[in-house]
């Protein structure tokens, strides 16, 4: 099973202790290496028999990693982590039902859910640094506790860091998905449907074209951000041919030093893959002044009446 599932199978049988002490090892994780059982009793509150007790059940559930050495200590897997957040969301009343995949990516992992009003959303994972710790993992063969330390503390910020750039974009009309709700490396957003750019046939590719560039420009112009990442593969294309504009992790603010040079590698990713998939040929210079607002129009595109402001 993967981390996530683990975790949706564990939510139903965790218990108000379990929690105490699984908080306990998280929040002890950014002082020691492996978190000594001691230290657990402490934080937790609990009997030591108690935390002795919940400290099996957790590791047979596959929520923590049991390291033995001078002393027997504890980390949370990547499950446990993942039913942190997912209990928090749960008892927020934002996550009520969980579904099936809907991606799998180098740095995250994409979730279908369900919010007790019914309504379907994407629930998303941030995994930064997954591949380089398994590549770690196996040149080096150790099993790695503070690589795993650190990749929480990654994936945390990523998560926080996507999440303000979905609240700028989204307040600004930018298609994106809408950003419901964060807690720690998880964000639940309005639901992803469709498919990647890179793996659409296009019969009319001008507007589309037209549509990202559109959306470049009122997250730019709007919204005062850059994507600083965009390619065909974080460019969705809709059931009804809109685009949605997906992973905001790396995002700048247009005031950034480099931002100029981003917003520019960003235009010409699009630019290049229109050009060499469909033969679509849109200047560089016209298109990089119609993002920046510094002009309403790109020769050779439409844009149907659209507001550019």
């Amino acid at each position: 099973m993967s981390a996530v599932e683990v975790a949706v199978a564990a939510l139903r049988a965790v218990e108000p202790e379990d929690l105490r002490v699984l908080r306990a090892i998280e929040a002890l994780m950014a002082r020691y290496e492996h978190v000594p059982v001691e230290a657990v009793v402490r934080a937790s509150g609990l009997h030591p028999r108690e935390v002795s007790y919940r400290l099996d059940r957790l590791h047979e559930m596959g929520l923590i990693r049991r390291w033995i050495g001078p002393y027997v200590g504890y980390v949370l897997r990547v499950a446990g982590h993942d039913l942190l957040a997912l209990n928090a969301l749960v008892k927020a009343g934002i996550l009520e039902a969980f579904g099936k995949p809907l991606g799998v990516g180098k740095e995250a992992d994409v979730y279908d859910a369900l919010m007790p009003s019914g309504r379907r959303v994407a629930v998303k994972f941030h995994r930064l640094g997954r591949v380089s710790f398994r590549q770690t993992k196996r040149v080096r063969g150790y099993t790695g506790e503070g690589v795993w330390a650190d990749w929480y503390i990654r994936s945390r910020s990523a998560a926080k860091r996507e999440f303000k750039a979905l609240r700028l974009a989204f307040s600004s009309s930018v298609s994106v998905p809408e950003p419901i709700a964060r807690n720690r490396h998880v964000i639940v957003m309005g639901m992803i449907e469709g498919a990647e750019l890179a793996d659409v046939e296009l019969l009319d590719p001008e507007p589309v074209l037209a549509d990202v560039l559109l959306n470049v420009r009122k997250a730019y112009v709007g919204a005062g951000i850059i994507h600083a990442d965009l390619s065909e593969f974080n460019i969705i294309i809709r059931p009804d041919g809109s685009v949605l504009i997906i992973d905001w992790p790396q995002f700048v603010y247009k005031d950034h030093p480099n931002a100029l040079e981003l917003l520019r590698r960003d235009v010409l990713n699009v630019l290049k893959f229109f050009r060499r998939r469909f033969s679509v040929v849109v200047g560089e210079d016209s298109a990089l002044s119609f993002v920046m607002g510094l002009r309403d129009d790109v020769p050779g595109l439409y844009f149907g009446g659209s507001s550019t402001t």
